[in-house]
């Protein structure tokens, strides 16, 4: 089966929303893989081209664990409970970042406490991390995950975390693997983790290693 094609054919328009103005395409062309044949060829591809367990699964916002069996590497005898999530129409507009900073804002000031840096874990999470931090005043920093079992880093380039009321972004919570090892790792460098979001958490939890853990969408199996 070929990619599926999803033509969205949208009017013009002229909304705000949180005073920011969008105009929409007459015809928008979505490709997302929608088997387990195409997520393979795809995972399988993007292996060849040199990204890692890690990469893989931020570009088709699947787990580490589903990605390990896609590739066939032999880590994972039957297929994850996992479910695959398409965000592109949200990406593909600097405008709707805009939009769902503005909602991340709202849920930062309904769970209360003073934060003041907002880290995103890379790389799907930085868009909508600094989005947020402009959209509260906060500073900006970035979490480089990594593959495997490493427990990633923060780059030196942005925010500083020591001593900062922290809170997380990222765009899919599947296992909570990276997000778990990104709070430790923050602690470590004297950060105070407040809480924690996604745009979409794929399991029950609403905590995670003792944060409160906020998606916009939560997307469970039933």
């Amino acid at each position: 089966m070929a990619d599926s094609e999803v033509l969205v054919d949208t009017k013009e328009m002229d909304n705000s929303v949180g005073g920011l103005k969008s105009s929409g395409l007459n015809h928008i062309l979505v490709n997302m893989a929608l088997s387990i044949d195409e997520l393979k060829t795809k995972a399988n591809d993007l292996r060849v081209n040199g990204l890692n367990t890690q990469q893989i699964a931020d570009e088709l916002s699947i787990s580490q664990t589903t990605v390990k069996w896609l590739i066939d590497e032999g880590m994972v005898e039957k297929p994850p409970d996992d479910i695959r999530i398409g965000w592109r129409t949200i990406g593909a507009r600097a405008t709707r970042i805009e939009a769902i900073g503005l909602i991340l804002a709202d849920i930062t000031d309904e769970e209360g406490g003073d934060i003041d840096t907002i880290v995103g874990i890379s790389i799907n999470g930085i868009a909508f991390a600094q989005s947020l931090a402009g959209h509260i005043d906060a500073d900006f920093a970035i979490f480089r995950s990594v593959d495997g079992d490493g427990s990633g880093h923060l780059s030196n380039k942005y925010g500083n975390v020591a001593g900062r009321n922290v809170a997380i972004i990222d765009d899919v919570l599947s296992t909570g693997s990276t997000m778990s090892k990104t709070i430790e790792s923050l602690r470590s460098q004297g950060a105070n983790v407040s809480l924690c979001m996604v745009l979409v958490n794929k399991t029950e939890r609403n905590e995670i290693e003792g944060v409160p853990l906020r998606g916009i969408i939560r997307a469970v199996k039933v």
